[in-house]
């Protein structure tokens, strides 16, 4: 009998590994990305995204109204108002946040924004008429994880909110929960500080230039400021692409998420088939799916 059983924990062992097996991809993310189809693809929406453009080069950036809606329209607002023009970058924080705004927003000689002060917070938003894939994975932070409309999230029984992965872009705050009014942005440049998951308005994500980002030089002062004004990185501009020519926008395509491409993606990363790799690790976190970007 002993044996008997043996042979059936063994059996029942390889019939879960082997079940396990069955669901590895046999393709890279590269084959996957080659096999797409045009319709695995979609053009971000020239009217919710920005140019932030810079000495270096131009940041694109796609907005999220699905998550933040008034946060969203407020930045639009301050864009068609010129507000960021000649404002500057104020922070480089390492291995954590590049952020920008109005480096005089405490003083006197703030810039006038010509918004409301105070601005509900978009933390989170219902979970309930929310289309998301979710992702089968195991979160510190979250019940469950996923992708809406190309960007990470993560959600519970009755809300669902934003990640703080690699490049999202947030809405800086003071202490009240209602300071963010969307003057002052920043962009996660290192590891993903999910701590700060509904504690602060993400929204949305860098689609390219972070390079232009990531190699500014780091702040000295406390949490990564920059302590003399002559460091702070100047703003050239920041439009909309709708405000742009049509010659002249930069023609960026996104993988869609809600794609049986993308959940190939998704295994692609998951189960890793590259000959470098002696042991997959067979699972992954919403912040190690990467959202795959082309265009030039």
């Amino acid at each position: 009998m002993r044996w008997f059983l043996l042979l059936a924990a063994t059996l029942a062992i390889y019939s879960v590994s082997g079940e396990a097996r069955s669901q590895e991809s046999t393709k890279t993310m590269a084959d996957v990305i080659a096999e797409a189809s045009a319709s695995d693809w979609r053009t971000p929406e020239p009217v919710m995204t920005l140019y932030l453009t810079l000495q270096g080069g131009t940041v694109v950036i796609e907005l999220a109204p699905e998550f933040a809606p008034d946060t969203v329209a407020n930045i639009q607002r301050l864009v068609k108002a010129r507000y960021f023009d000649g404002l500057s970058i104020n922070r480089v924080q390492e291995n954590y946040v590049v952020q920008l705004g109005d480096p005089q927003a405490e003083d006197n000689a703030a810039r006038p924004h010509g918004l409301a002060d105070r601005l509900e917070p978009e933390f989170f938003r219902p979970r309930s008429g929310l289309s998301f894939v979710e992702l089968a994975s195991e979160d510190p932070y979250a019940d469950t994880v996923g992708f809406a409309g190309g960007f990470p999230m993560g959600a519970d029984t009755e809300r669902a909110w934003l990640t703080h992965c690699y490049a999202m872009v947030g809405v800086g705050r003071d202490v009240p929960p209602d300071s963010g009014i969307g003057t002052e942005l920043y962009i996660v440049t290192g590891h993903a500080p999910r701590h700060l998951d509904r504690n602060v308005t993400l929204v949305g994500r860098v689609l390219q230039g972070m390079e232009l980002l990531t190699t500014l030089p780091r702040g000295t002062g406390a949490l990564g400021f920059y302590e003399q004004e002559s460091e702070r990185i100047p703003i050239e501009s920041v439009r909309l692409a709708s405000e742009v020519p049509r010659g002249e926008r930069v023609g960026l395509r996104v993988l869609r998420t809600d794609t049986r491409t993308f959940q190939e993606l998704i295994k692609s990363r998951q189960f890793r088939t590259e000959n470098w790799f002696v042991d997959p690790a067979g699972r992954i976190g919403v912040c190690n799916v990467p959202i795959p970007v082309s265009g030039r």
